[in-house]
């Protein structure tokens, strides 16, 4: 078994670092920011192939993950994970690639997809993951790296999870944010989730019952550093979501979130290379905005690659 250090502590990583740890690596992620500070915290996180490349392969990562969330949701208050019902409007299941096939809840309506699916209350999964690291054997330490081949000191791979960090870290000019602004109100009883997105826009509408909070979105604005709330993008995002549900206008607003989806040219990058100074790096970036949702298929590519 070799001694692999994984580079970012999101759900990327923390997955990725599970599932080496479980199969008996010494395993430490090392991680600038705590598992609540970084973009995964943010996420909406309702399971779906969302902004993400390349389709071939996003297929049988999603299902993977999917089958493994539907077992996690068995615990809702201990994984975060819970199955819950909802509208995608606008989706038509022909225009779908082949996984669609597989997912049992899809159901074809007038106004859209309707479907049962895991969605995540991200605080709270994240704490999970890093308490099944620690159980397995890993390490959780927070600190920086200069460089990709100094986090291999002491290691015999290093596995790269760092999301955008990985446009100045590897470095990849492929890797651009989506940028993402949320905002959080008291929930006025809503228990089912909404989507409606059109690719060519920027502004999407979205809402997420989660626990203590109704999530509401959001932008998908390409290019975008900026990771401070806007105040009038949040005013058009609850106008938005209360086109479709009225309630929502009069819900208290309790907070407001930015997260930058890592997205990358080409799309998801799993691969290895060697290091300049002995051993491997294996790179596991690129997910857009569904790292959540193909967050164990892609581990188990990434840590196929690590022996």
């Amino acid at each position: 078994m070799s001694d692999v250090r994984v580079v970012g502590g999101g759900v990327m990583g923390l997955t990725t670092a599970l599932v080496l740890a479980q199969e008996g690596h010494r395993v430490r992620v090392v991680s600038a920011d705590p598992a609540s500070a970084t973009t995964s915290a943010v996420a909406g996180a309702l399971w779906w192939p969302y902004r993400i490349e390349p389709l071939d392969l996003v297929g049988d990562w999603a299902l993977t993950t999917l089958r493994w969330y539907e077992e996690l949701a068995a615990r809702p208050g201990e994984t975060g994970v819970r199955l819950v019902g909802g509208l995608h409007r606008g989706e038509r299941l022909a225009a779908l690639g082949s996984w669609a096939g597989q997912v049992e809840s899809l159901v074809q309506s007038a106004e859209g997809l309707r479907c049962r699916l895991p969605l995540l209350d991200m605080p709270a999964h994240l704490r999970w993951l890093e308490d099944r690291v620690t159980a397995a054997g890993g390490t959780l330490e927070r600190g920086t790296v200069a460089s990709l081949g100094a986090a291999a000191d002491g290691a015999d791979v290093v596995v790269n999870c760092t999301g955008i960090g990985a446009a100045s870290l590897v470095p990849d000019a492929g890797v651009r944010p989506v940028r993402g602004q949320l905002v959080l109100v008291e929930n006025p009883g809503i228990e089912e989730w909404f989507t409606e997105a059109d690719p060519a826009s920027s502004e999407t509408t979205y809402f997420f019952p989660q626990p203590g909070r109704l999530v509401l979105g959001g932008t998908a604005v390409a290019g975008d550093w900026s990771t401070v709330p806007d105040p009038d993008t949040a005013r058009a995002i609850v106008e938005r979501c209360a086109r479709v549900r009225p309630e929502i206008a009069g819900a208290r607003i309790i907070g407001h979130r930015v997260g930058l989806r890592p997205a990358r040219e080409g799309g998801v990058r799993i691969e290895a290379e060697p290091l300049p100074g002995g051993g491997r790096l294996v790179h596991n970036y690129g997910h857009g905005g569904a790292g959540v949702t193909v967050a164990l298929g892609c581990a188990r590519a990434a840590a196929a690659l690590v022996d």
